[in-house]
Parts: C-alpha cells; sequence; structure tokens
C-alpha cells in the first residue's frame, strides 16, 4: 500500500477553488499509484476559524461529489479537511471517501485552546482498515493528548496519519511528538501540514514520515507545496516538491 501525504497553501474561504487544488495533487498521486492521499487541517476551506460558520457543509454537499467519483474511478481513498454542520455548532472535520463505499467522517474530538470560540468538540472515527492495513487518524492538537494516541494504538492501527496545520514556531513540537507516537506503538507515522499563510499562522511546512521505529523517512521544506508517498511493504520513499 502507498499512503501520500500533501504540503498545500490554500486559498482563503474558496471552497471551490481549493477543490481546484485538491485535483491537481489527487492527479500527482494517481500517477505515483497511491492507494491513499490525506491533506492537511481544514485545507478545503483554509484554516480559518472566524469564517468556518458560514462555510460548514456535510456530506451531502454536490461540490463534494467529484472526490466520491475519482475515488471510485482509480480505487484511491481521499482525505479531506474542512468544517461541518451538527446540531449545536461547526466541527473541524475530514471526510475520508473510499472506493464505492460510504463517506466516513473524522471530527476534532480535543480542541485547541481558543478553538472552542468557533468549534464544538466532535467524535473521532475509529482506526479502520483498508487495503491489509488499520488507519487511525488524528487532527491537529489531538497528537498533544497521550490518551487518543493510546486508543488508536489500543484498536489495533499500524497506521498514524495526523492532518494539520502548525507554525513556525510550534511545528518542531509536533514532529517530535509524532516521532516518539511513530516509536512508542510502532506505527508508520504521518504529519500533513501547510505552508504560505492561514488562519494569520505562518505555516512551517515540514510535512514528515516516520517508519514504526520513529525514524524520519521523508519531509518536505518548510516553503513549497508537494507530496511525499511511502510504499508500506518496501519503505521506500519518494516526494515531490513544486
Amino acid at each position: 500500500m502507498k499512503i501520500c501525504i500533501t504540503q498545500t497553501e490554500p486559498i482563503k474561504g474558496d471552497i471551490n477553488r481549493n477543490i481546484e487544488k485538491h485535483l491537481q495533487f489527487i492527479e500527482r498521486a494517481i500517477k505515483s499509484k497511491a492507494d491513499a492521499i490525506i491533506f492537511p487541517e481544514l485545507y478545503l476551506t483554509g484554516y480559518e476559524p472566524e469564517l468556518a460558520k458560514n462555510l460548514a457543509t456535510d456530506i451531502n454537499d454536490q461540490r463534494l461529489d467529484v472526490f466520491q467519483k475519482i475515488s471510485d474511478d482509480n480505487q484511491i481513498l481521499i482525505g479531506v479537511g474542512l468544517p461541518t454542520k451538527i446540531g449545536n455548532g461547526t466541527c473541524i472535520s475530514m471526510l475520508i471517501f473510499q472506493p464505492n463505499s460510504p463517506i466516513k467522517i473524522y471530527s476534532k474530538k480535543y480542541l485547541h485552546p481558543g478553538e472552542e470560540k468557533f468549534f464544538v468538540p466532535g467524535e473521532n472515527l475509529l482506526p479502520f482498515n483498508y487495503k491489509n492495513n488499520k488507519l487511525g487518524f488524528a487532527i491537529c492538537y489531538e497528537n498533544s493528548i497521550p490518551e487518543h494516541s493510546k486508543k488508536i494504538y489500543d484498536q489495533g492501527a499500524n497506521v498514524y496519519i495526523a492532518s494539520i496545520l502548525n507554525s513556525i514556531n510550534s511545528v518542531d513540537n509536533d514532529i517530535r511528538r509524532i516521532s516518539a507516537i511513530a516509536e512508542k506503538y510502532q506505527m508508520t507515522s504521518f504529519m500533513s501540514n501547510f505552508v504560505g499563510t492561514s488562519g494569520g499562522y505562518r505555516c512551517a511546512g515540514k510535512t514528515s514520515i516516520w517508519n514504526n521505529q520513529g525514524k524520519l523517512l521523508e519531509q518536505l521544506n518548510p516553503v513549497n507545496e508537494g507530496i511525499a508517498i511511502i510504499d508500506l511493504n518496501t519503505q521506500e520513499t519518494t516526494k515531490i516538491q513544486l
């Protein structure tokens, strides 16, 4: 199984243009024969808490149908971040499109201090099987919550994927934490981050892949968009910086 993670700069609040950017990255992943591609936190809108309520949507949004079609046609899992509506507010979520399967929703349960002004805690999706691997997910701040990563491990995941927005001032803390998670729980681990500016943050890039001993196998630079891919069977990695 090949997993692709992206490093991207969003267009503030513009879902349609960000969908177009998604499609360009997905095309590159398909050409590289990836089985899955994951984008950073809230990438469909950018990380824009003050805009999230008005931009929030749900799985019935027809603008998102293109992801399901690509997933079906190319046998690729696609994870896209966006704000979603629930009864009492707005969640930070990832929609996971799988070939010929219902959409899965992973929502951030552990909010970063300050996010509660704009978002409500959601329901985490438990790790699930995909192409002979068990995938567990985290959104940003959740990688700092020990019980979160332990639960993913206890549920049998061998892959840990963190979709984040992190700034140049704090990204190295996430890098250390996710490396430690990979080593402690013997999970191949990923961090997908922004570049550019979003939500007032100068984003740090350094999108990374670690093996299940916590060794860094691949890392993108701090400034350019791109993708990083690992073949879980051979442990070979590739990257494309744009």
